[in-house]
């Protein structure tokens, strides 16, 4: 402890005559500041996001998507627009190689039971979110509930944005930690975001994390999607993938 430093005095907002001393008043109007701070930061952050989508969106640029978003996180799309939905107008498909096509409701996802992960996002670009919530309906339970077929390999997904799609070997969709995901940050998952529902794959690169999620297709063969079609590995994996050494999200 240096002679300065008096933590006696800096408790009572008093002085020993050494330095300045820091009345009550100040104390107590930096606490109501930091309180209001905090109070208002939803609100704050939830314009931010609607702000900085909605231009995203709008954006023939892409210069907007260099900008972080809420969380961390950046809008980005591979179209120039991508049209919403909402709980009336969403429509999930499940076909391919299984026993029963199934088509779901934003409210029937929501009905399922509904499994809660915590993890790092890692873009294979360096940027990375901590400790983010995603909450939604584990993929194998979908699969399951569809009946797979005995010849089938692998999983595609597509989006309503009418361009975008990925890939998964059958043993990787079936992982615990791989969701159809309806909640990121503890709240129904934003049109920015890739909502009303998207992917998540937690233990892999972010760009498998399909946005905007309509389709999910039983195949028997893993077809690469957009990203691994401009040399992107297939298998993505976290810091063995992509000659990256990032730290694995598990």
């Amino acid at each position: 402890m240096t002679k300065d430093a008096n933590p006696a005095a800096a408790a009572d907002g008093g002085g020993d005559g050494r330095g300045s001393p820091v009345g009550r008043r100040v104390v107590l109007g930096m606490l109501a500041a930091g309180a209001a701070g905090v109070a208002a930061a939803p609100f704050l952050q939830r314009a931010y996001d609607e702000t900085l989508g909605a231009a995203a969106q709008k954006d023939p640029t892409g210069l907007s998507g260099l900008l972080p978003a809420g969380g961390g996180f950046r809008y980005y799309s591979v179209t120039g627009s991508v049209p919403e939905k909402d709980a009336r107008s969403y429509r999930l498909t499940v076909d391919g190689l299984v026993r029963h096509r199934t088509r779901y409701h934003l409210d029937d996802l929501r009905r399922m039971p509904q499994t809660r992960l915590v993890r790092d996002v890692q873009c294979v670009t360096g940027w990375r979110v901590p400790g983010t919530p995603f909450e939604g309906v584990r993929l194998s339970a979908l699969l399951d509930a569809a009946g797979v077929r005995p010849e089938a390999r692998a999983v595609r997904f597509t989006s309503f944005d009418g361009t975008y799609s990925e890939s998964l070997t059958l043993a990787q969709a079936r992982r615990d930690d791989v969701l159809v995901a309806l909640r990121m940050q503890d709240k129904p998952l934003a049109h920015a975001h890739g909502g009303p529902v998207r992917l998540y794959v937690a233990p892999m690169y972010f760009y498998k994390s399909a946005k905007w999620l309509s389709g999910i297709t039983v195949t028997d063969h893993v077809a690469p999607g957009y990203w691994e079609n401009l040399g992107y590995d297939v298998d993505a994996w976290v810091g063995r993938s992509n000659g990256r050494d990032d730290a694995p999200t598990t």
